[in-house]
C-alpha cells in the first residue's frame, strides 16, 4: 500500500480527496503548511507528496526542501488560471489542475511510483566507486552519501541499469520523464550537468557524452 502525504492550506475538498484516495488503496495523510511542515511530512515516510498550496513560489520552495532531504516524487495541485506559471524545469515531477479528481491523481501517482520502483533484480547497482541502493533510494561515491533530486536519481538509475549503452536525449526523455512530458531535450543536458557536479570529481568520471548522439554510463 502506497503512502501519500498532502501539504495543504486546508479545506473540505482536500478532506474529500484524501477519503477517496484511501478508498482506492492509498494511505493518505494531511499536514497544514507552516512551521516544520517538511520535517513532519518526512517523518511519515511517504512514497509520494502532494502539494496543495495556492502560492506557486511556496509550492516550488516546498518541493525543493523535500527533495533536498529525500528523492521523493512531488505532485503539485495548481489552479487553472495559473497554468502559465507552471515551470516544467522545476523539481516538481507532475501537476494536476484543480478542481482535481481522485482518479486522475491515483493514475499519476501510480505512474510515478512504478517508475521509482522499477528496480533491477539486484538491490545494488555498482559502477566502480558509485553504488546505488535501490531499496533505500541511496547513492554513494567512494562510501560518501550523495543527495539527489527525484529526477536526478531516476536518470542515474536508468543509465546505471544500462551501463555502456548510448541513449539519445529523446530516448532519455521518453524513458525517464515519460512520453507525455512537454519539456525539450535540454532538460536532459541540465540534469546530466547537475548529476556530474554531484557524483564526479577529479578522480571519478561516470557519465560520458557521446558527441552528436547522447549519453552513457561507463562500464
Amino acid at each position: 500500500m502506497f503512502r501519500i502525504s498532502v501539504i495543504t492550506e486546508g479545506g473540505s475538498k482536500i478532506t474529500e480527496l484524501c477519503s477517496r484516495l484511501s478508498q482506492n488503496g492509498f494511505t493518505c495523510s494531511t499536514t497544514c503548511d507552516g512551521g516544520e511542515v517538511v520535517k513532519e511530512v518526512l517523518e511519515r515516510s511517504p512514497d509520494l507528496v502532494l502539494v496543495d498550496v495556492d502560492d506557486y513560489s511556496r509550492a516550488r520552495e516546498l518541493s525543493r526542501m523535500i527533495k533536498k532531504e529525500r528523492p521523493l516524487p512531488v505532485v503539485a495541485l495548481v489552479n487553472r488560471e495559473r497554468l502559465d506559471n507552471v515551470d516544467r524545469h522545476l523539481d516538481i515531477d507532475d501537476f494536476v489542475v484543480k478542481p482535481c479528481e481522485a482518479r486522475e491523481i491515483e493514475l499519476r501517482a501510480k505512474r510515478l511510483l512504478r517508475r521509482a520502483n522499477n528496480a533491477d533484480n539486484n538491490d545494488l547497482i555498482r559502477c566502480g566507486d558509485l553504488v546505488m541502493d535501490l531499496v533505500k533510494y541511496e547513492v554513494s561515491v567512494d562510501g560518501k552519501p550523495i543527495m539527489l533530486t527525484f529526477k536526478e536519481y531516476e536518470l542515474l538509475k536508468f543509465l546505471a541499469g544500462n551501463k555502456g549503452r548510448v541513449f539519445t536525449r529523446e530516448a532519455l526523455l521518453n524513458r525517464v520523464w515519460g512520453y507525455d512530458y512537454y519539456g525539450g531535450d535540454r532538460t536532459v543536458d541540465v540534469h546530466v550537468r547537475r548529476l556530474r557536479s554531484k557524483i564526479e570529481d577529479s578522480t571519478h568520471t561516470f557519465i560520458e557524452t557521446v558527441r552528436n548522439i547522447g549519453y552513457r554510463l561507463r562500464e
